[in-house]
């Protein structure tokens, strides 16, 4: 690879940093995250348990309220001097004036005493069906009746929040919050609508969480009929809550109440719903937390962009202390790729006790056995050519011999020798064989032939005959296997199978296919082996003793099976099988493989 082409890669020193950095980063995103989501979620969880103590704390109010104007409403409903006076006004009867002082004096003002005891009532009054003298603060005619805003309601009973005391337009003026009502009918069995009675307080003093003047917080109250009386809410907002409400919870509020977290538009804000029954209305209390939850997103930005600034600070201090240590690992690549380019004589520093030290001991040591391969080599190249150059002097020197054998040959067919003439034939062909030079290996049908050969002359040697028995298909006869590996197993089998028992015998060479690999046996009925003697030879072939001349000493087998391990590799070679008295035979593994060529001349 060119240097433009490795500067398109990041460096050493720059993965390492990027990688510990990655390992930092992580681990310090993910707590964040954590965190300020924690924050987040306390800061939610802060602001809904405020909300519930405060929904709690409204409800109880409301319910103190209520039973006031309740409790009240039932005191002037049971007052029997109240209810007398009101059937004589139906009646038409009139009462003179010391009886009506008596009536003021006593009913009225004691009336009166409840209400002004009870500091959340605004007012309670009553009105007569018919006009009658009135009694202020209590009692009222009908035409007053007229003046309130409710009494045009076609059903004037009930509650009603939020109109304003136009009893006397002079009061008007001053309101500014309006109030809360519960009217009540005052029936008698006999004579009965005899009037109404009004229990009211201020919409303050009914709602305060309405009208409390607190940052980021409002209240509003929907009645069932649709109504927002929205204190100090924002109206367009109340509408927006409460039909988020109504599609979270789809319609159905607890009677308890509840409380939930509502994101509309850019502003999130903690809702609480508290249903009043007898209002036959819902109060709704909201905060703002928008706010709040700014101030973590922004202690959060804050925070990542200092942990950035410090990143960046950390990233370069560790690239330079990765750089130093990583100094001399660039002193060894930068030598390496000298070496790429043909120089041989660099050396790289050596100095520490690290394994980048080791590493460049590691490299010199391996360029200095790298020149000595070298030498090696050339000295091998030379020897091989002078083998060459040998060989062929041999090919020249065979060519005489050949010629002299040919012409003993002639000369024994002459004087009709023809058992001599067959064995110089053989011969002949035995010295062809051994001295061709051949690159590779040689093919079956070759290596019997000189097996064939061999045999003929040993025979010309005993008084017994050695026969041979070939039993292999035709097709496996272009089998490729190391020159002369097949004739020192026969020539085992001859000298020390059947030589010792001195009688005809018979060699058997059989080959088979099975897969992928190719398996030739020699088998001889000689004297075979013992345990002892078959486990010395099979150690000498595995190298496990030393295997120097002499006879017996399995020196040829180890031969056989080195090459064939160089050739084809170590899962083939030989295995021996014997029983002493019977029989030894000697397998040969190979990979079936078909030979493209014969031996060279």
């Amino acid at each position: 690879m060119d240097e433009a082409k490795r500067n398109k890669y990041f460096k050493l020193n720059i993965k390492f940093t990027l990688v510990i950095l990655a390992f930092t980063i992580v681990p310090i995103a993910v707590m964040s995250g954590i965190l300020f989501a924690n924050r987040e979620k306390d800061v939610l969880e802060e602001s809904r348990t405020y909300m519930e103590y405060k929904m709690e704390r409204d409800a109880a109010q409301l319910k103190t309220d209520i039973d006031s104007i309740n409790m009240s409403t039932r005191f002037f409903s049971a007052d029997e001097g109240l209810l007398e006076f009101l059937k004589d006004a139906k009646n038409g009867k009139t009462l003179d004036a010391k009886s009506l002082i008596g009536f003021r004096d006593s009913e009225v003002a004691e009336l009166e005493r409840m209400v002004n005891n009870n500091p959340l009532l605004y007012a309670v009054r009553v009105y007569s069906v018919t006009e009658i003298r009135e009694m202020m603060p209590v009692l009222y005619g009908n035409s007053r009746l007229k003046n309130l805003e409710w009494a045009d309601d076609e059903d004037i009973t009930g509650w009603h929040f939020g109109y304003y005391d136009t009893l006397f337009s002079s009061l008007t003026t001053n309101q500014k919050k309006g109030l809360t009502a519960l009217v009540t009918v005052i029936s008698d069995y006999d004579e009965g609508t005899l009037g109404y009675i009004e229990a009211a307080m201020t919409m303050d003093t009914c709602f305060p969480s309405l009208y409390e003047k607190i940052e980021d917080e409002s209240g509003f109250f929907v009645t069932e009929d649709g109504v927002i009386l929205t204190g100090n809410a924002d109206e367009e907002t109340a509408k927006l809550i409460i039909d988020a409400v109504a599609k979270e919870t789809g319609g159905e509020i607890s009677e308890n109440g509840l409380v939930l977290y509502e994101k509309l538009g850019k502003r999130s804000y903690t809702i609480t719903c508290y249903p009043v029954k007898s209002f036959a209305g819902t109060l709704y209390g909201v905060k703002d937390v928008t706010g709040d939850i700014g101030k973590v997103k922004r202690s959060r930005n804050i925070y990542v962009a200092i942990m950035v600034a410090m990143l960046i600070v950390i990233a370069i201090v560790i690239n330079g202390i990765v750089k130093g240590m990583l100094k001399q690992f660039y002193s060894i690549l930068k030598g390496i790729r000298r070496v790429q380019k043909g120089d041989l004589e660099v050396r790289v520093d050596e100095s520490g006790r690290d394994e980048m030290a080791e590493l460049g001991s590691q490299l010199n040591k391996m360029l200095d056995r790298i020149r000595n391969l070298m030498d090696e080599n050339i000295k091998r190249e030379v020897l091989v050519k002078n083998s060459e150059i040998r060989s062929l002097q041999n090919q020249i020197n065979a060519h005489f011999i050949y010629n002299v054998l040919e012409s003993v040959k002639m000369m024994a067919e002459i004087d009709e020798e023809y058992e001599i003439s067959d064995a110089i034939t053989a011969l002949g062909k035995m010295l062809r064989y051994s001295m061709k030079w051949v690159s590779g290996n040689v093919i079956l049908s070759e290596e019997l032939e000189y097996i064939r050969n061999y045999l003929k002359l040993m025979n010309l040697r005993y008084d017994f005959e050695v026969i041979l028995s070939v039993n292999i298909p035709e097709e496996l006869m272009d089998q490729e296997i190391p020159k002369m590996s097949l004739q020192p197993i026969v020539e085992n089998a001859v000298l020390h199978g059947i030589e010792p028992v001195m009688t005809d015998t018979t060699v058997y060479i059989k080959a088979r296919q099975e897969g992928s690999e190719f398996i030739v046996e020699v088998t001889d009925s000689g004297r075979g082996m013992t345990e002892d003697e078959l486990k010395h030879v099979e150690e000498g072939i595995r190298g496990e003793v030393e295997t120097a001349g002499g006879k017996g000493n399995g020196i040829g087998l180890k031969n056989v099976e080195d090459r064939i391990r160089l050739s084809f590799g170590k899962e083939y070679g030989l295995s021996i099988y014997s029983e002493y008295g019977k029989y030894t035979k000697v397998s040969v593994r190979l990979p079936r493989k078909s030979g493209g060529g014969t031996a060279k001349a």
